[in-house]
Formats: C-alpha cells, structure tokens, sequence
C-alpha cells in the first residue's frame, strides 16, 4: 500500500502538530518554543537519547532497531522567514512579520510522523538518527550541527533529507543524482569615488557612473567567462549611494550581490572575475573597488547509489517518481551534511501554490503521510531487520 495504514491513521494528529508550529515560527537559531515542542513529541512516542543544543538550538534523537547494524540520519528543518504572512490560512502565524513559508513546519511534522511509526513498529537493525535542524534560511544550522560533531558523535552512515517543492503534484516525489541544487555566495563591493556637486562632475568622480558601469559588467561573467553548458547566477541585489538629494554626486556605493553556481569550477571562476572587473573597471574611472566575498551554502550533490535507495523507496509510496528532475538554482544547507557522509535530498510535491518565500504560500498537509511514508520506506529497506 503506498501510504502506511498507520501513518494514514496518524494523519490527523501529525496535520495538527503541524498547525501549532505553523502559528508559533521562528527564526534561524531562535527556535527554542520549536525545538521544546519536538523534544515534548519525541518523549511521548519513546525515542531513544534526545539531546539539544546540537549546532545551538538543534535537536537530535535516536530510535535504536532490533539488532545491530548501521545507522540512517533523517533531517528536518525547523526555522522560519521574516514574512509577513498572507496565505489566508485558518491557523495564521501569532507573530507578526514571521511566517512559516517554506514548509519547514510541514518538514518537522513530517519528521515526527516518521519517528512516531518506527518508535511503535521498530522493524529494522541498527539506528535511525532523527536531525531537527535550526537556521536553514541563511544562518547555516547544517553546517554548525555538523561542527558540533552530528556525523561522528551519532555514528552516521548515510543521510536523507526532504524539501516540499511547490508547483509539483502533491505525490509526486523528484530526484537526481549529483548536482541538485546550487552554491549560494554573497559578495559586497564598495566603491569610493570622490563626491561633490551634480552642477560641477568635473571636480568629482561620480562613484554612480562607475558602480552603474560595474553592475553591468558584471553580467559578462555570466554570458561570456563561464562555459554557457554550465548554469551560473549572478545578481546584483542592493545598490546604494551615500548621498541623500539629485545634486550631490556620491562619494561611496555600496552594492550586494549573490552568485549561484552548480559546479565548484563555475564558483570559484565567477569569484575572481567579479573581483577583477569591479577592481580594474573602478581603476579605469580613476576610482577604486574593494570587494569582500562570503562563501555560503555549498552545491548539493546527491550522491549516486543513495538517490538510486531513495527513487526505490519513493516508488513504494507513490507511482509518480521522477529521477533525473532538472536541477535548481535556490540552495540547501543540507549540502554540508552530504559533504560529510553520503546521502541524498528528495523532492515532494506540494501542489499548486505560491511559490516557497511567498506571504501567501501555503504547504500542503496531504503531503504529510507521502513525506513520512518516504522516510519509513527508506529506513526499512536500508536497515531491513534480519531476525
């Protein structure tokens, strides 16, 4: 059966965990109310060795099998947007200016549904880990569980994750091996000129002209230095003088951006280029560009023999399965965890509504038992009990 009859059972009672957090979200490292809520759930449905405060605010679990074997990692994340939320919803967010809008309250739901059908039916060997995770949306919660010492301390193997895709018949799963989703790097280029009055541009360097002739050079790197087979992109996302008024020429501009790329050879090209044509185009105005660059989220790679486990374990669950899905630009913080073990992230449906970071999207709570059947699947064909 594609839905576990249990899981359909535990439908209503996981839908409604998945409303209270939906109306209590938080933010990046702040998810203590959202981190006491699981622990609360976890205690109830009898899982194994619940600790928190793994990467800050993370909470991390464990649901022993029958016998010895390996140990799986399942991730949820629990962090929500400053959004102000406009889904029309019956159980809005209590917080003004904060919403759940990427699903992360669906994820943990998910998670938890999960969780509660092994810790009854405990039908594997070895270990599954569960991975509550804070500050996916920028802060990095991926990575500082990983540097608290996730991997080794909880004796992974392998590891699995999901993420609600919008636009995408609820169940209907999607995958592919390798490159997934994209790096995410921000850069900030500062350009000083020398300011003065509009009426008298000669006695100036009018930083405008040469930061509005730096953003427009910045799309060569795109169109004409990274091999056009190869997705790359690049966004100039803020700009700003210090001037206040039309007739003052500004001294210093401040601009922000955002590369994405998919391959690490396209990441570190399009980081030089930017460096070169902000430094050698602000020169040649007689003006000067200091460039700062963060590195982010890195790409997600799916690792091979562990997508092909997760296709078969969505093939259990549903006849929709597509495994070779078209990459995505966006990017995940589940890539630090696939850089330290294998893995792979898994694509659910989520029907048609607006977009993730949208005031008025919406997940979709029939997703729920799909999700959690996925990772039931998962668990029991990898650690399959032999007794």
């Amino acid at each position: 059966m594609p839905i576990r009859n249990r899981l359909a059972e535990l439908h209503p009672e996981v839908t409604a965990w998945r409303h209270h957090l939906h109306e209590h979200p938080e933010l990046m490292y702040e998810v203590h109310e959202t981190a006491a809520f699981v622990v609360e759930r976890l205690k109830e449905m009898g899982a194994d060795d619940i600790v928190t405060g793994i990467g800050r605010t993370g909470v991390v679990a464990t649901i022993k099998g029958r016998g010895p074997g390996r140990t799986i990692g399942l991730r949820a994340d629990m962090d929500a947007l400053p959004i102000h939320e406009a889904s029309g919803v019956d159980y809005p967010s209590k917080t003004p200016g904060v919403m759940h809008a990427c699903g992360h309250d669906g994820h943990t739901a998910i998670l938890l549904g999960a969780a509660k059908y092994l810790s009854e039916t405990r039908n594997f060997d070895g270990n599954v880990v569960l991975i509550f995770q804070p500050a996916e949306e920028g802060g990095a919660g991926g990575r500082a569980m990983c540097e608290d010492g996730l991997m080794d301390r909880w004796k992974i193997d392998e590891v699995y994750g999901l993420h609600n895709a919008p636009g995408v018949p609820v169940g209907t799963f999607a995958i592919r091996p390798g490159a997934l989703m994209a790096s995410a790097d921000e850069f900030e280029i500062v350009v000083t000129g020398k300011g003065g009055h509009a009426a008298v541009p000669h006695d100036a360097i009018d930083t405008t002209l040469v930061a509005a002739q730096i953003v427009v050079s910045l799309q060569s790197v795109v169109a004409r230095t990274i091999n056009p087979l190869h997705r790359v992109v690049l966004t100039v996302g803020t700009f700003q003088t210090d001037s206040a008024a039309s007739n003052i020429i500004a001294h210093t501009v401040r601009m922000r951006g955002t590369v994405r790329t998919l391959e690490n050879a396209s990441r570190a090209l399009a980081e030089k280029r930017i460096r070169e044509i902000a430094t050698h185009t602000a020169a040649a105005f007689g003006a000067t560009a200091e460039v700062t660059w963060e590195n982010g989220y890195p790409v997600t790679v799916n690792h091979e023999a562990e997508t092909a486990f997760a296709v078969e374990a969505a093939r259990a669950v549903s006849p929709n399965v597509i495994d070779n899905a078209e990459p995505i630009m966006p990017a995940e913080d589940f890539s630090f965890m696939l850089e330290e073990r294998p893995g792979a992230y898994m694509f659910l449906g989520n029907g048609d509504t607006a977009q993730c970071h949208h005031p008025a999207y919406r997940f979709d709570d029939d997703a729920i038992p799909l999700g959690a059947s996925w990772f039931v699947e998962l668990v029991e064909r990898r650690l399959g009990a032999k007794g």
